[in-house]
């Protein structure tokens, strides 16, 4: 029998964690084990409970679920931390992965498929909502210079894969993964992962789906 993923959830408002905790708890691979009302709350209960997922609102009263998402992963690295938000602001978005959440997903989305996310996050992926990219996908000369190997390689890192992943799927070496990292990077001005999937996603560079 598959083990179920196991999640806390932290959002200061109880109405909130109800209907999250109802979301999840309709998919059978999904077990709520706790709820947090604070981001120091959550930290506690992220170390005692050790879930596969946190669930964390980014506006968390006390500690911000930005410091709770850092303190979490300092501690437990293999924690995956999936980001709620009414906001869409770049910088945000931005400051949430550099923190090491795994996704970040807007409370408001009429499609918000809670269970989906967290279960994709659990399993390594990386997570952004489909409003936070631009409405165009840019191609050809408007891909900043990528090429199709380079786009390819780029989505599979927005997806969350590793390397050496990336390397099996497509059948190159690592290393070559790697010199493809670097030039994506160069090219597009960014020098950290966490930048890198963020300026995808807002210029439409990969899909979301």
């Amino acid at each position: 029998m598959t083990e179920k993923i196991s999640v806390l959830l932290a959002d200061d408002h109880a109405l909130v964690r109800r209907g999250f905790r109802r979301l999840l708890e309709d998919d059978p691979s999904i077990v709520v084990v706790g709820e947090a009302s604070t981001g120091d709350e959550a930290v506690r209960l992220a170390a005692s409970l050790k879930p596969r997922v946190v669930v964390m609102d980014c506006a968390m009263p006390g500690t911000s679920g930005l410091a709770a998402t850092r303190n979490i992963l300092a501690a437990h690295p293999d924690i995956a931390i999936l980001m709620l938000s009414m906001h869409s602001e770049d910088t945000l978005v931005r400051q949430a992965l550099e923190a090491g959440a795994r996704g970040y997903i807007l409370k408001d989305a009429l499609d918000l498929d809670l269970a989906r996310a967290v279960q994709r996050v659990a399993a390594g992926e990386t997570v952004l909502d489909a409003k936070l990219a631009g409405q165009t996908a840019l191609k050809g000369e408007r891909a900043h210079g990528l090429t199709a190997r380079e786009l390819e390689v780029l989505q599979l890192i927005c997806d969350g894969l590793s390397n050496r992943a990336i390397a099996a799927r497509l059948d190159l070496s690592v290393n070559t993964v790697a010199v493809h990292r670097a030039n994506i990077m160069e090219r597009l001005g960014v020098h950290k992962t966490a930048e890198l999937v963020v300026y995808a996603i807002q210029h439409g560079l990969v899909s979301l789906l």
